[in-house]
């Protein structure tokens, strides 16, 4: 099997587990609090990418960084996963799924927008029409349709659900000078950022968890959504021969999500998800064009 063959499997496989983590937020906050899930899923998470690390003979690393490294994990881990987390499962716990999953894949265009500033690129033409179609499709699915009016569903979910994406962009940001290894890297985030989530979770609805259904949904949450994916990702971008091919799978995601939203949580798609989804993906593709056009030029040259 040739390495972009695997790349696309590793990257389908990814997609897939993206598809169904809206899911699982929604049915881990049903009991519990957005705190406490994240507290579990974090524990997990870090449970989880450290047999990674031991399988794959790399648990060394982590004890190889410098000081300096290491109070960057704990700058990281306070962004991703305490305040990242923090706004993304505060959107789940007052949207519905349909309404919160697409608003946060507009990170991407936030991404491209931050990157001017701070990492020195130029802003294009697209990148603005981009913005323009992928928000419109925001205010179609946060006024579930009701454009005219701009009445949204729910302000303050809509405002943590944007305010995700933007701590999230911003992450990757701050990324771009981590010389640490990734899965390294990401683990060391979430065991410095856990003490953290664990004293606001005490202070704030107590460490006492119902077990049952929602205690699971969070674990999947931590094992799959922020630990297995994205070392599969990482291994599906290290052996692409051709990363945007691989990238470009991510737009199944969340109309594969829609599925899982609808047949196991029984939310009724209303068609003004459909139309700001289908606006929110044209937007993201419209941007992506800058990525093919060099990719093209790496292939040809």
């Amino acid at each position: 099997m040739t390495n972009q063959k695997q790349a696309m499997l590793y990257g389908l496989a990814t997609v897939l587990l993206w598809s169904t983590v809206a899911t699982a937020f929604k049915l881990a906050l049903a009991e519990l609090a957005p705190v406490q899930m994240l507290l579990v899923a974090c524990a997990a998470s870090v449970l989880v990418m450290g047999g990674i690390l031991m399988a794959q003979g790399r648990w060394h690393l982590v004890f190889e960084l410098s000081r300096r490294q290491y109070l960057q994990s704990v700058g990281m881990g306070l962004i991703n996963p305490c305040l990242y987390y923090f706004f993304l499962f505060g959107a789940f716990d007052r949207l519905p799924a349909q309404e919160a999953q697409p608003l946060n894949y507009t990170w991407a265009l936030v991404l491209a927008y931050l990157s001017v500033p701070f990492l020195g690129q130029k802003l294009r033409r697209i990148d603005i029409l981009a913005g323009l179609v992928c928000y419109a499709g925001v205010v179609v699915i946060a006024t579930r349709g009701a454009v005219t009016s701009l009445s949204f569903s729910d302000p303050l979910g809509v405002a943590f659900a944007l305010g995700s994406t933007l701590v999230w962009a911003s992450y990757w940001i701050i990324a771009t000078r981590d010389t640490r290894d990734p899965v390294v890297g990401l683990f060391l985030n979430f065991l410095f950022g856990l003490p953290f989530i664990t004293l606001a979770c005490w202070y704030t609805v107590g460490l006492d968890l119902p077990l049952g259904g929602s205690l699971t949904a969070a674990v999947y949450v931590g094992v799959f959504e922020m630990g297995i994916a994205f070392v599969l990702w990482s291994q599906a971008m290290k052996k692409a021969e051709n990363t945007a091919k691989v990238s470009n799978l991510i737009f199944i995601s969340p109309f594969l999500s829609l599925v899982f939203i609808y047949f196991i949580l029984g939310e009724i798609i209303l068609p003004s998800t459909y139309v700001g989804l289908t606006l929110i993906m044209a937007g993201l593709w419209l941007q992506q064009q800058k990525v093919r056009v060099r990719q093209r030029g790496l292939d040809h040259g």
